[in-house]
């Protein structure tokens, strides 16, 4: 029996567990891998604390940091995954794995976060990471001085063509139907950039480039007219898909699947299930604002246990 399941390993679940141990908080933390989304960045420089780090490099520092306090109090299961949670007869909850293993716990922390929708056409794989980024972010800086696009026009979109107007010499925002999904307020306050620009009616049909990106070629969905950008980095922004299908009789989530939390707390609408990272329907997605969430709801965690 324990007291606590972590579902996880990228920055919430990881945090989590450093605090659950350090708080002895017997804990199983069961993850495919750690690192979570960034493993692939080749660098990272927004990461608190560390001037500059690689997407390997902040997976190995988390796996670490756990193992370093797990000692007898969290018990690492790595390689798992997780594809059930219910709850039993006694209150408590049956985690039950793809291998076959089970593990009862008082409560549950999923931090699995989610994964980016793939732009699906030519050339998008074959440039992933040498200039097809899904991280404004991480990746940005590294487009200093250069000509970018984003691909899609909802509030993702926008904010990540913010973030890239800080950086870029020019950035083209490039939305398959014939309105933003954005709220107005943000196409308004984007768009009016001098070196911002929006293109409505946009299908994306292959992403250009020798040994890196250099152009991105799409069709007027209303003129039928191809066109191609000389573009050295391509952003896209066209959804995320939470990994939460293994709670979704369990808790309350929102349109897109993801976890609806307290955000003071981090609990769900199922009492001694609590979520944090980019499975939930947090605003922004982070890394740092998911080890922030990981380390709340551990704390909110213990307190529950406690005052039991």
């Amino acid at each position: 029996m324990y007291d606590l399941a972590i579902i996880g390993g990228g920055p919430a679940g990881s945090a989590a567990a450093v605090y659950a141990a350090r708080k002895l908080v017997k804990s199983v933390l069961i993850t495919e891998s750690f690192g979570g989304q960034s493993v692939v960045s080749p660098e990272i420089e927004n990461w608190i604390g560390t001037e500059k780090i690689s997407g390997e490099g902040l997976a190995k520092s988390l796996e670490n940091h756990v193992r370093a306090y797990a000692k007898d109090i969290v018990d690492i299961e790595e390689g798992e995954k997780v594809v059930a949670v219910t709850s039993n007869h006694t209150g408590h909850f049956d985690v039950t794995t793809q291998s076959g293993k089970c593990f009862e716990t008082k409560t549950v922390l999923v931090a699995t976060g989610g994964s980016r929708k793939k732009l699906n056409v030519p050339g998008a794989e074959k440039f992933d990471n040498k200039g097809v980024t899904y991280c404004a972010s991480c990746d940005g800086p590294l487009f200093s001085g250069m000509d970018v696009a984003v691909i899609g026009g909802g509030n993702a979109g926008f904010e990540t063509a913010a973030q890239l107007l800080a950086y870029a010499k020019s950035v083209t925002l490039l939305q398959r139907r014939d309105t933003y999904v954005a709220d107005p307020v943000t196409v308004k306050k984007v768009l009016s950039h001098p070196n911002m620009r929006g293109i409505t009616n946009a299908e994306t049909l292959e992403v250009l480039g020798d040994k890196f990106v250099n152009g991105l070629k799409y069709r007027d969905t209303k003129t039928d007219a191809e066109h191609t950008l000389p573009v050295s980095g391509v952003f896209v922004e066209i959804g995320l898909v939470p990994s939460t299908e293994y709670v979704k009789d369990l808790v309350d989530m929102d349109q897109f699947n993801r976890i609806v939390v307290d955000a003071r707390s981090q609990r769900t609408s199922m009492p001694g299930i609590w979520a944090a990272g980019d499975c939930t329907n947090e605003l922004y997605h982070q890394n740092n604002i998911a080890a922030g969430d990981g380390v709340k709801a551990l704390e909110d965690i213990y307190l529950y246990l406690n005052a039991q």
